[in-house]
């Protein structure tokens, strides 16, 4: 398989996008591990792939990779992949311009080869040059250029078909096209005066009356659109979060029996989800060995289902017609750290689309962390809860149960045969 490849040193460990795993067809359980980026740390599921090589483009070396992991997270711009033409641009690297590889558009970047794999990042040989200029450097998968590769903030076309000029920035025209990643800051001088020029008072207002301007003495827009509230510091709602709210407020409803009843809020346009029982079923069959080797982590799990079973929050599931849509949760044990003898479920994704794709998470309505310990000293007395299982708690509507399936043992019993659980 034809791919490229990101060298990241500041990476712990060596990564593959989920293409990579399908076209080996690599199967196998999903195993969780936390991902710490600049956004946050995210735990999520991924596949595990072993005994790959990895060939330079010229072929003249191989190697092993290590252990790879499955992660859509690493950068795909291929824009920033240096070309012959870039090099030539910088005299300094001509005489390494033949051996840069054209850019291929078709293929994917589908590699992510971290500090774990230290050989692939040692320099072997490097052509420098003035200090702004980029550099080159061989590595044993062949070379690369280490800066900006754009010539001189413009990116040169294939082809040119028409003799359109455009104005760059230091006023030079050109029929290249200006690079969208070259940003330039102008700062505007502002003398503050004693009199505001915006205030209501030297707004003129006008309205329009058929084909006629007529002066207004409704100074409401002077009145209001500079007027400061207590909401202006606050974070305002994205469209989804409203989206959020707006279903919530539409389709949620309580029933006889004093139970909220509510739909998935999805996004909109939905994707259809795709039907992932094969790989529930594979990963169904590697907890049960799992369960058979640890019989602490059997006894949790059985707990856990019985716990559902007892308070209602699953029954067994309707056959499924032809062509009906679903989603199976493919589930397996995760413990947290600080609750070892708890455990929760986790799920995984199918063909790179998984059930929270698809669903709208919501705004924020925690409260803040320094509020909630600023109000602790308010009173004399300070009450704490914790909920439990709230989202098992909520009666999903008919139309969607479907995509809340799972399998498990008939009775909770190991001895017996498996069953959709929804």
């Amino acid at each position: 398989m034809r791919v490229y490849a990101v060298l990241d040193d500041q990476s712990n460990r060596s990564l593959a996008r989920s293409e990579f795993f399908d076209h080996f067809n690599i199967g196998g359980a999903y195993f969780p591990y936390t991902l710490s980026t600049c956004a946050g740390v995210t735990e999520m599921p991924g596949r595990r792939g072993t005994s790959f090589v990895a060939q330079s483009v010229d072929g003249s070396l191989s190697v092993h990779l290590p252990t790879l992991i499955e992660c859509n997270h690493m950068p795909d711009d291929k824009s920033k992949i240096p070309t012959p033409e870039a090099a030539k641009h910088h005299s300094h690297l001509e005489a390494i311009a033949h051996l840069i590889p054209e850019r291929d558009t078709g293929e994917q970047i589908l590699l992510l080869l971290g500090r774990d794999f230290l050989q692939v990042h040692k320099v072997r040989d490097q052509h420098n040059g003035p200090n702004n200029a980029p550099y080159a450097q061989r590595l044993d998968l062949g070379w690369v250029v280490v800066g900006d590769v754009c010539f001189g903030a413009v990116h040169k076309p294939k082809v040119v078909t028409t003799y359109r000029t455009n104005v760059l920035e230091n006023g030079r025209h050109s029929h290249f096209s200006p690079c969208p990643n070259h940003l330039v800051l102008k700062e505007k001088l502002t003398i503050r005066t004693s009199t505001n020029p915006l205030s209501s008072q030297n707004l003129q207002h006008f309205h329009f009356s058929g084909s006629t301007v007529q002066k207004s003495d409704d100074c409401s827009l002077g009145s209001e659109i500079f007027v400061r509230t207590e909401e202006d510091s606050k974070v305002a709602p994205s469209i989804e979060d409203k989206r959020f709210i707006h279903l919530m407020d539409k389709e949620m409803f309580m029933n006889n029996a004093n139970s909220w009843v509510a739909h998935l809020l999805c996004r909109t346009p939905r994707p259809r989800l795709p039907n992932n029982r094969e790989q529930a079923l594979t990963l169904f069959t590697g907890l049960c060995h799992t369960l058979e080797r640890k019989p602490e982590m059997k006894n949790h799990f059985l707990a856990f289902i019985q716990k559902i079973f007892d308070q209602d929050h699953a029954e067994v599931a309707p056959p499924l017609h032809d062509g009906e849509e679903c989603w199976y949760l493919p589930s397996f044990g995760v413990y947290h750290p600080r609750k070892p003898g708890q455990i929760r479920i986790s799920g995984a994704p199918h063909l790179g689309v998984s059930l929270n794709d698809v669903l709208l998470t919501g705004p924020d309505l925690n409260n803040s962390l320094l509020g909630v310990l600023i109000r602790f000293r308010c009173e004399h007395v300070a009450v704490t809860a914790e909920f439990e299982q709230m989202f098992h708690s909520f009666v999903v509507s008919e139309n969607h149960r479907n995509f809340l399936r799972f399998q498990w043992f008939k009775d909770n019993n190991i001895t017996k045969e498996v069953e959709d659980i929804g």
